[in-house]
């Protein structure tokens, strides 16, 4: 838990460290209770009494979203069905537009793995909805 005004208690003091360490263009996953993050990332962050989207807005409260890029959030495409939005993702939406940032795109589940794996950093929630992940690229403070 971090003791500090103005910054979010899920943000823990190795989060902060890896949002801060992060440049222009690196991103990071959010990631549900399912997803295989210790095998896949260098970085893992455990945040596990919380829901993705908690973490989402304690992230964006910090973090700038790319806006060079076309894809600064990615979500995962439901598999079979890939006009679906689940809850999750439609979460996801509303916190982006709270926070200025842009419409996530959603991508197909093996694409989503490959970018995640090669992520800075994935934060491992304790969310339980499916599809419970999105992946943020770090903007510029201007």
């Amino acid at each position: 838990m971090t003791m500090l005004r103005g910054i979010d208690p899920l943000l823990t003091p190795d989060l902060l460290h890896s949002l801060a360490s992060m440049g222009h263009g690196d991103r990071i996953a959010i990631v549900d209770a399912n997803f295989g993050a210790a095998g896949r990332a260098r970085r893992v962050h455990y945040v596990s009494g919380s829901d993705a989207s908690s973490v989402l807005r304690a992230v964006l409260s910090l973090m700038p979203l790319d806006d060079f890029s076309e894809d600064a959030a990615v979500t995962m495409q439901v598999v079979g069905d890939t006009s679906a939005v689940p809850p999750a993702a439609a979460d996801f939406a509303t916190i982006l537009d709270i926070h200025d940032g842009p419409a996530p795109v959603a991508i197909e589940r093996s694409a989503f793995y490959d970018m995640a794996g090669a992520a800075f950093a994935v934060v491992q929630t304790g969310e339980r909805r499916l599809y419970g992940n999105i992946i943020l690229t770090k903007g510029v403070i201007r």
